[in-house]
């Protein structure tokens, strides 16, 4: 009986040897040195990216080219609406179904309130407009939606729309190797370029 208890307890010790010794080489190999590996290799190949890909004006960091953020001025073309509040800390969709009331009755509420802004009927209103991105952030809208704020945001800078109707068509990026996504316009980088014509 005492023989049996001995080998027994020799052979815990030795089935948790293995997985004591492989634990530090997980956590500092894969848990730490990988993470900094990672981080130090795409600083070094992508520094624009690694920092956030900021966008700055006389010094100053204006924005991420993509994180989108509001603009409450009639002078500035608008992004999509944000699930998140614009908050990259809490970016997310909303999670409704297109079958929930509440969602129905917020976009409805959403494209009266475009429409009387950018001075259009609620079926000229684009679709990105009054709804909200996967990740809630997205920095595009679509050359549609930037199309039915020109005529705004050239009245408020004192432009003629034809000018601000070419810058739309300066920013629009063409989908990714001709074929990925859809062409797209970045508000926020179409924002400062009107800025920087004064």
């Amino acid at each position: 009986m005492m023989m049996s208890t001995h080998v027994s307890t020799i052979d815990d010790r030795v089935s948790l040897r293995a997985p004591l010794l492989f634990m530090p080489v997980v956590l500092l190999g894969f848990g730490l040195l990988y993470s900094l590996a990672g981080a130090a290799l795409g600083g070094l190949l992508f520094p624009h990216a690694a920092t956030g890909s900021m966008i700055e004006r006389d010094g100053k960091a204006v924005g991420s080219e993509w994180i989108a953020q509001p603009f409450d001025d009639a002078r500035y073309f608008q992004p999509r609406p944000s699930a998140a509040n614009y908050d990259p800390m809490a970016a997310a969709g909303s999670n409704a179904a297109r079958s929930n009331p509440d969602l129905r009755k917020r976009i409805e509420a959403a494209v009266a309130a475009v429409a009387a802004r950018e001075g259009i009927t609620p079926a000229q209103v684009p679709g990105d407009l009054v709804t909200t991105s996967g990740g809630g952030l997205d920095p595009h809208v679509s050359p549609q939606a930037a199309q039915v704020q020109v005529a705004r945001v050239a009245k408020a800078r004192g432009l003629e729309a034809a000018e601000v109707e070419g810058m739309v068509a300066t920013y629009t990026e063409q989908p990714q190797f001709g074929v990925l996504g859809q062409p797209r316009v970045n508000v926020l980088e179409l924002n400062l370029a009107l800025d920087a014509r004064r």
